[in-house]
Protein backbone atom coordinates (compact mmCIF):
# COMPACT_ATOMS: atom_id res chain seq x y z
CA UNK A 1 0.00 0.00 0.00
CA UNK A 2 1.54 3.33 -1.03
CA UNK A 3 2.34 5.77 1.69
CA UNK A 4 1.11 9.35 1.75
CA UNK A 5 4.55 10.36 0.40
CA UNK A 6 4.20 8.34 -2.83
CA UNK A 7 0.50 8.50 -3.59
CA UNK A 8 -0.45 8.73 -7.25
CA UNK A 9 -2.73 11.65 -8.05
CA UNK A 10 -4.53 12.22 -11.37
CA UNK A 11 -5.49 15.88 -11.95
CA UNK A 12 -8.21 16.42 -14.59
CA UNK A 13 -9.20 19.85 -15.92
CA UNK A 14 -9.56 21.39 -19.37
CA UNK A 15 -7.92 24.57 -18.00
CA UNK A 16 -4.18 23.94 -18.22
CA UNK A 17 -3.51 26.63 -15.61
CA UNK A 18 -5.51 24.69 -13.02
CA UNK A 19 -3.71 21.39 -13.65
CA UNK A 20 -0.34 23.17 -13.49
CA UNK A 21 -1.18 24.89 -10.19
CA UNK A 22 -2.40 21.69 -8.54
CA UNK A 23 0.49 19.65 -9.94
CA UNK A 24 3.02 22.17 -8.60
CA UNK A 25 1.23 22.16 -5.24
CA UNK A 26 1.48 18.38 -4.76
CA UNK A 27 4.38 17.20 -6.92
CA UNK A 28 6.92 17.37 -4.09
CA UNK A 29 4.91 14.85 -2.07
CA UNK A 30 2.91 12.87 -4.63
CA UNK A 31 3.29 11.46 -8.14
CA UNK A 32 1.06 13.75 -10.19
CA UNK A 33 -0.33 13.03 -13.66
CA UNK A 34 -2.30 15.64 -15.63
CA UNK A 35 -5.18 15.12 -18.06
CA UNK A 36 -7.01 17.77 -20.08
CA UNK A 37 -10.30 15.89 -20.49
CA UNK A 38 -12.40 13.14 -18.92
CA UNK A 39 -11.68 10.87 -21.88
CA UNK A 40 -7.92 11.26 -21.41
CA UNK A 41 -8.29 10.67 -17.66
CA UNK A 42 -10.08 7.35 -18.24
CA UNK A 43 -7.24 6.25 -20.56
CA UNK A 44 -4.71 7.06 -17.82
CA UNK A 45 -6.78 5.03 -15.33
CA UNK A 46 -6.76 2.05 -17.67
CA UNK A 47 -2.97 2.28 -17.91
CA UNK A 48 -2.10 2.96 -14.25
CA UNK A 49 -3.49 2.89 -10.73
CA UNK A 50 -4.23 6.11 -8.86
CA UNK A 51 -5.11 6.61 -5.22
CA UNK A 52 -6.78 9.96 -5.91
CA UNK A 53 -8.49 11.72 -8.82
CA UNK A 54 -9.09 15.49 -8.61
CA UNK A 55 -11.44 16.41 -11.43
CA UNK A 56 -13.29 19.44 -12.75
CA UNK A 57 -17.02 18.96 -13.35
CA UNK A 58 -17.57 21.13 -16.43
CA UNK A 59 -15.35 20.12 -19.35
CA UNK A 60 -15.80 19.82 -23.14
CA UNK A 61 -17.05 16.39 -24.13
CA UNK A 62 -17.64 14.10 -21.16
CA UNK A 63 -18.29 15.99 -17.92
CA UNK A 64 -16.70 15.16 -14.58
CA UNK A 65 -20.03 13.88 -13.26
CA UNK A 66 -20.37 11.56 -16.26
CA UNK A 67 -16.81 10.36 -15.75
CA UNK A 68 -17.20 9.65 -12.02
CA UNK A 69 -19.14 6.32 -12.27
CA UNK A 70 -16.61 5.06 -14.83
CA UNK A 71 -13.75 5.94 -12.48
CA UNK A 72 -15.43 3.95 -9.69
CA UNK A 73 -15.98 1.04 -12.09
CA UNK A 74 -12.38 1.01 -13.36
CA UNK A 75 -10.82 1.57 -9.93
CA UNK A 76 -13.27 1.02 -7.04
CA UNK A 77 -10.84 2.14 -4.34
CA UNK A 78 -9.74 5.35 -6.08
CA UNK A 79 -10.99 8.38 -4.15
CA UNK A 80 -12.48 11.20 -6.22
CA UNK A 81 -12.62 14.90 -5.29
CA UNK A 82 -14.67 17.11 -7.62
CA UNK A 83 -13.95 20.79 -8.33
CA UNK A 84 -16.16 23.25 -10.16
CA UNK A 85 -16.85 26.89 -10.81
CA UNK A 86 -20.59 26.15 -10.87
CA UNK A 87 -21.61 26.97 -7.30
CA UNK A 88 -24.91 25.08 -7.12
CA UNK A 89 -26.39 22.84 -4.47
CA UNK A 90 -27.49 20.41 -7.17
CA UNK A 91 -23.97 19.79 -8.52
CA UNK A 92 -22.59 19.14 -5.02
CA UNK A 93 -25.44 16.75 -4.16
CA UNK A 94 -25.05 14.91 -7.48
CA UNK A 95 -21.29 14.55 -6.98
CA UNK A 96 -21.84 13.01 -3.53
CA UNK A 97 -24.60 10.78 -4.88
CA UNK A 98 -22.26 9.40 -7.56
CA UNK A 99 -19.56 8.57 -5.01
CA UNK A 100 -17.31 11.63 -4.77
CA UNK A 101 -15.45 11.95 -1.47
CA UNK A 102 -15.70 15.73 -1.35
CA UNK A 103 -16.47 18.82 -3.44
CA UNK A 104 -14.40 21.98 -3.91
CA UNK A 105 -15.54 25.25 -5.45
CA UNK A 106 -13.48 27.55 -7.70
CA UNK A 107 -11.78 29.81 -6.89
CA UNK A 108 -10.47 27.59 -4.13
CA UNK A 109 -8.19 28.24 -1.18
CA UNK A 110 -5.04 26.13 -1.69
CA UNK A 111 -4.89 25.40 2.05
CA UNK A 112 -8.40 24.00 1.84
CA UNK A 113 -7.39 21.89 -1.17
CA UNK A 114 -4.41 20.48 0.76
CA UNK A 115 -6.65 19.59 3.72
CA UNK A 116 -9.22 17.83 1.50
CA UNK A 117 -6.49 15.88 -0.35
CA UNK A 118 -4.93 14.80 2.95
CA UNK A 119 -8.32 13.54 4.21
CA UNK A 120 -9.02 11.79 0.92
CA UNK A 121 -5.69 9.92 0.89
CA UNK A 122 -6.09 8.92 4.53
CA UNK A 123 -9.55 7.60 3.69
CA UNK A 124 -8.13 5.63 0.74
CA UNK A 125 -5.45 4.02 2.88
CA UNK A 126 -7.95 2.94 5.52
CA UNK A 127 -10.44 1.52 3.02
CA UNK A 128 -7.69 -0.49 1.29
CA UNK A 129 -6.42 -1.65 4.66
CA UNK A 130 -9.92 -2.89 5.56
CA UNK A 131 -10.14 -4.86 2.30
CA UNK A 132 -6.69 -6.35 2.93
CA UNK A 133 -7.79 -7.35 6.42
CA UNK A 134 -10.98 -9.02 5.15
CA UNK A 135 -8.99 -11.12 2.67
CA UNK A 136 -5.81 -11.97 4.55
CA UNK A 137 -5.41 -10.59 8.09
CA UNK A 138 -8.01 -11.95 10.51
CA UNK A 139 -5.70 -11.31 13.47
CA UNK A 140 -6.04 -7.55 12.94
CA UNK A 141 -9.81 -7.47 13.44
CA UNK A 142 -10.02 -4.94 16.26
CA UNK A 143 -7.30 -2.61 14.97
CA UNK A 144 -8.57 -2.43 11.39
CA UNK A 145 -12.21 -2.11 12.46
CA UNK A 146 -11.32 0.89 14.62
CA UNK A 147 -9.47 2.45 11.69
CA UNK A 148 -12.46 1.89 9.43
CA UNK A 149 -14.75 3.55 11.96
CA UNK A 150 -12.47 6.57 12.02
CA UNK A 151 -12.46 6.65 8.22
CA UNK A 152 -16.25 6.57 8.06
CA UNK A 153 -16.46 9.27 10.75
CA UNK A 154 -14.05 11.36 8.68
CA UNK A 155 -16.23 10.90 5.60
CA UNK A 156 -19.33 11.90 7.56
CA UNK A 157 -17.49 14.99 8.84
CA UNK A 158 -16.60 15.88 5.26
CA UNK A 159 -20.26 15.56 4.24
CA UNK A 160 -21.29 17.63 7.27
CA UNK A 161 -18.79 20.39 6.42
CA UNK A 162 -19.90 20.53 2.79
CA UNK A 163 -23.61 20.58 3.68
CA UNK A 164 -23.07 23.33 6.27
CA UNK A 165 -21.33 25.45 3.62
CA UNK A 166 -24.14 24.91 1.14
CA UNK A 167 -26.78 25.70 3.77
CA UNK A 168 -24.98 28.90 4.75
CA UNK A 169 -24.88 29.90 1.08
CA UNK A 170 -28.61 29.24 0.75
CA UNK A 171 -29.33 31.39 3.81
CA UNK A 172 -27.75 34.40 2.11
CA UNK A 173 -30.97 34.62 0.07
CA UNK A 174 -32.88 35.46 3.26
CA UNK A 175 -31.01 37.81 5.61
CA UNK A 176 -33.70 37.50 8.29
CA UNK A 177 -33.01 33.81 8.84
CA UNK A 178 -29.20 34.01 8.84
CA UNK A 179 -27.85 31.40 11.27
CA UNK A 180 -31.29 29.84 11.66
CA UNK A 181 -30.29 26.40 10.36
CA UNK A 182 -27.35 26.07 12.75
CA UNK A 183 -29.44 27.16 15.74
CA UNK A 184 -32.28 24.82 14.94
CA UNK A 185 -29.83 21.92 14.53
CA UNK A 186 -28.48 22.62 18.03
CA UNK A 187 -31.97 22.93 19.53
CA UNK A 188 -33.25 19.82 17.72
CA UNK A 189 -30.37 17.62 18.88
CA UNK A 190 -30.80 18.72 22.51
CA UNK A 191 -34.52 18.02 22.32
CA UNK A 192 -33.94 14.72 20.50
CA UNK A 193 -31.55 13.50 23.19
CA UNK A 194 -34.06 14.48 25.87
CA UNK A 195 -36.78 12.58 24.02
CA UNK A 196 -34.55 9.47 23.87
CA UNK A 197 -33.61 9.12 20.20
CA UNK A 198 -30.90 6.62 19.30
CA UNK A 199 -27.74 7.53 17.36
CA UNK A 200 -29.26 6.68 13.98
CA UNK A 201 -32.28 8.88 14.66
CA UNK A 202 -30.10 11.70 15.97
CA UNK A 203 -28.07 11.72 12.75
CA UNK A 204 -31.26 11.85 10.69
CA UNK A 205 -32.50 14.70 12.88
CA UNK A 206 -29.20 16.59 12.60
CA UNK A 207 -28.96 16.48 8.81
CA UNK A 208 -32.71 16.96 8.36
CA UNK A 209 -32.63 20.08 10.55
CA UNK A 210 -29.59 21.42 8.71
CA UNK A 211 -31.17 20.90 5.28
CA UNK A 212 -34.84 21.52 6.12
CA UNK A 213 -35.18 24.52 3.77
CA UNK A 214 -32.98 23.22 0.94
CA UNK A 215 -36.09 22.97 -1.25
CA UNK A 216 -36.33 26.76 -1.28
CA UNK A 217 -33.74 26.80 -4.06
CA UNK A 218 -36.76 25.98 -6.24
CA UNK A 219 -38.72 29.02 -5.01
CA UNK A 220 -38.25 32.22 -7.08
CA UNK A 221 -36.61 35.15 -5.28
CA UNK A 222 -39.61 37.31 -6.09
CA UNK A 223 -41.67 35.08 -3.81
CA UNK A 224 -39.01 34.18 -1.24
CA UNK A 225 -38.03 37.82 -0.64
CA UNK A 226 -41.43 39.43 -1.20
CA UNK A 227 -41.93 42.12 1.49
CA UNK A 228 -45.73 41.97 1.22
CA UNK A 229 -48.25 39.20 1.87
CA UNK A 230 -48.10 36.33 -0.62
CA UNK A 231 -51.00 35.73 -2.99
CA UNK A 232 -52.83 32.39 -3.01
CA UNK A 233 -50.94 31.39 -6.15
CA UNK A 234 -47.59 32.32 -4.58
CA UNK A 235 -48.40 30.32 -1.45
CA UNK A 236 -49.04 27.26 -3.61
CA UNK A 237 -45.50 27.57 -4.99
CA UNK A 238 -43.99 28.27 -1.56
CA UNK A 239 -45.66 25.22 -0.03
CA UNK A 240 -43.99 22.97 -2.56
CA UNK A 241 -40.49 23.56 -1.10
CA UNK A 242 -40.58 20.54 1.27
CA UNK A 243 -41.21 18.24 -1.70
CA UNK A 244 -38.51 20.00 -3.74
CA UNK A 245 -36.12 19.35 -0.88
CA UNK A 246 -37.07 15.69 -0.64
CA UNK A 247 -36.49 15.33 -4.39
CA UNK A 248 -33.02 16.91 -4.15
CA UNK A 249 -32.00 14.39 -1.45
CA UNK A 250 -33.62 11.40 -3.15
CA UNK A 251 -31.30 8.44 -3.61
CA UNK A 252 -28.63 9.48 -1.09
CA UNK A 253 -28.68 6.60 1.39
CA UNK A 254 -27.11 8.35 4.36
CA UNK A 255 -29.65 11.21 4.03
CA UNK A 256 -32.71 8.94 3.83
CA UNK A 257 -33.89 9.82 7.35
CA UNK A 258 -33.04 13.48 6.83
CA UNK A 259 -35.16 13.55 3.68
CA UNK A 260 -38.25 12.67 5.74
CA UNK A 261 -37.60 15.65 8.02
CA UNK A 262 -37.16 17.90 4.98
CA UNK A 263 -40.39 16.62 3.40
CA UNK A 264 -42.53 16.78 6.57
CA UNK A 265 -41.24 19.73 8.60
CA UNK A 266 -44.37 21.81 7.86
CA UNK A 267 -46.87 19.05 8.72
CA UNK A 268 -49.00 19.61 11.84
CA UNK A 269 -50.29 17.22 14.49
CA UNK A 270 -53.95 17.92 13.61
CA UNK A 271 -53.44 17.36 9.87
CA UNK A 272 -53.69 21.04 8.85
CA UNK A 273 -50.07 21.30 7.70
CA UNK A 274 -48.55 20.91 4.24
CA UNK A 275 -47.69 19.59 1.71
CA UNK A 276 -49.34 16.20 2.42
CA UNK A 277 -51.69 16.95 5.33
CA UNK A 278 -50.23 14.17 7.50
CA UNK A 279 -51.47 13.93 11.06
CA UNK A 280 -50.33 12.58 14.44
CA UNK A 281 -48.07 9.49 14.19
CA UNK A 282 -48.17 9.60 10.39
CA UNK A 283 -45.60 12.38 10.74
CA UNK A 284 -42.00 11.23 11.13
CA UNK A 285 -40.87 11.47 14.78
CA UNK A 286 -37.76 13.48 13.89
CA UNK A 287 -39.93 15.91 11.90
CA UNK A 288 -42.19 16.34 14.96
CA UNK A 289 -39.17 17.09 17.16
CA UNK A 290 -37.79 19.51 14.60
CA UNK A 291 -41.14 21.34 14.44
CA UNK A 292 -40.94 22.21 18.15
CA UNK A 293 -37.27 23.26 17.96
CA UNK A 294 -37.97 25.32 14.84
CA UNK A 295 -40.92 27.08 16.45
CA UNK A 296 -38.91 27.84 19.60
CA UNK A 297 -36.17 29.43 17.49
CA UNK A 298 -38.68 31.44 15.44
CA UNK A 299 -40.44 32.75 18.56
CA UNK A 300 -37.25 33.75 20.40
CA UNK A 301 -35.31 35.20 17.43
CA UNK A 302 -35.31 38.88 16.47
CA UNK A 303 -37.00 39.89 13.23
CA UNK A 304 -37.04 43.18 11.36
CA UNK A 305 -40.67 43.70 12.36
CA UNK A 306 -40.43 42.49 15.99
CA UNK A 307 -38.12 41.57 18.85
CA UNK A 308 -37.72 37.95 19.86
CA UNK A 309 -39.90 36.83 22.76
CA UNK A 310 -38.70 35.47 26.11
CA UNK A 311 -38.20 31.79 26.92
CA UNK A 312 -41.34 31.88 29.09
CA UNK A 313 -43.46 33.33 26.28
CA UNK A 314 -42.13 30.76 23.83
CA UNK A 315 -42.78 27.87 26.26
CA UNK A 316 -46.36 29.08 26.76
CA UNK A 317 -46.93 29.36 23.02
CA UNK A 318 -45.72 25.80 22.51
CA UNK A 319 -48.20 24.65 25.18
CA UNK A 320 -51.01 26.61 23.51
CA UNK A 321 -50.47 24.72 20.24
CA UNK A 322 -50.30 21.19 21.70
CA UNK A 323 -52.71 18.94 19.82
CA UNK A 324 -52.95 21.35 16.92
CA UNK A 325 -49.41 21.94 15.67
CA UNK A 326 -47.28 19.94 18.10
CA UNK A 327 -47.02 16.46 19.59
CA UNK A 328 -47.68 16.71 23.35
CA UNK A 329 -44.90 14.19 24.13
CA UNK A 330 -42.32 16.32 22.29
CA UNK A 331 -43.44 19.50 24.08
CA UNK A 332 -43.22 17.61 27.39
CA UNK A 333 -39.61 16.70 26.52
CA UNK A 334 -38.96 20.38 25.76
CA UNK A 335 -40.11 21.32 29.27
CA UNK A 336 -37.80 18.69 30.81
CA UNK A 337 -34.79 20.54 29.40
CA UNK A 338 -33.72 23.24 31.90
CA UNK A 339 -34.19 26.84 30.80
CA UNK A 340 -30.46 27.41 31.39
CA UNK A 341 -29.65 24.77 28.74
CA UNK A 342 -31.68 26.58 26.09
CA UNK A 343 -30.04 29.90 27.01
CA UNK A 344 -26.57 28.36 26.84
CA UNK A 345 -27.27 26.81 23.43
CA UNK A 346 -28.48 30.18 22.16
CA UNK A 347 -25.30 31.90 23.38
CA UNK A 348 -23.11 29.24 21.76
CA UNK A 349 -24.86 29.79 18.45
CA UNK A 350 -23.71 33.42 18.51
CA UNK A 351 -20.04 32.46 18.86
CA UNK A 352 -17.89 32.09 15.74
CA UNK A 353 -16.63 28.53 15.32
CA UNK A 354 -13.45 27.45 13.47
CA UNK A 355 -15.38 25.73 10.68
CA UNK A 356 -17.35 28.89 10.01
CA UNK A 357 -14.28 30.49 8.40
CA UNK A 358 -14.50 27.89 5.63
CA UNK A 359 -18.27 28.40 5.32
CA UNK A 360 -17.78 32.17 5.13
CA UNK A 361 -15.28 31.71 2.29
CA UNK A 362 -17.79 29.62 0.32
CA UNK A 363 -20.52 32.22 0.83
CA UNK A 364 -18.17 34.99 -0.36
CA UNK A 365 -17.34 32.99 -3.48
CA UNK A 366 -21.04 32.46 -4.22
CA UNK A 367 -21.83 36.14 -3.74
CA UNK A 368 -18.98 37.20 -6.07
CA UNK A 369 -20.21 34.78 -8.75
CA UNK A 370 -23.76 36.12 -8.47
CA UNK A 371 -22.51 39.72 -8.74
CA UNK A 372 -20.51 38.81 -11.83
CA UNK A 373 -23.59 37.27 -13.46
CA UNK A 374 -25.71 40.33 -12.69
CA UNK A 375 -23.10 42.76 -14.03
Amino acid sequence: MPSDQSSRVLIVDDEREITEILSDLFSDRHKCTKAGSAEEALERLRESEFELVISDITMPGMSGLEMLPQVKSLSPYTVVVMISGMQTVESAIEALRLGAFDYLMKPFDLRQVEAVVKRALEHHELVVAKQHYENHLEELVEQRTAELDRALDSLEDAYRSTLKALTAALETRDAETHGHSERVVTYSLRLGREYGLDNRQLKALEFGSLLHDIGKIGVPDLILRKPAKLTDEEWILMRQHPLHGQQILRGIEFLEGAARVVAQHHEKWDGSGYPLGLREDEIDLCARIFAVADAFDAITSDRVYRRGKTYEAAAQELDDWIGRQFDSKVVAAFHRVPKSDWEELHQRSLMTKPEEFEVTHVVQVLESQLEALVS
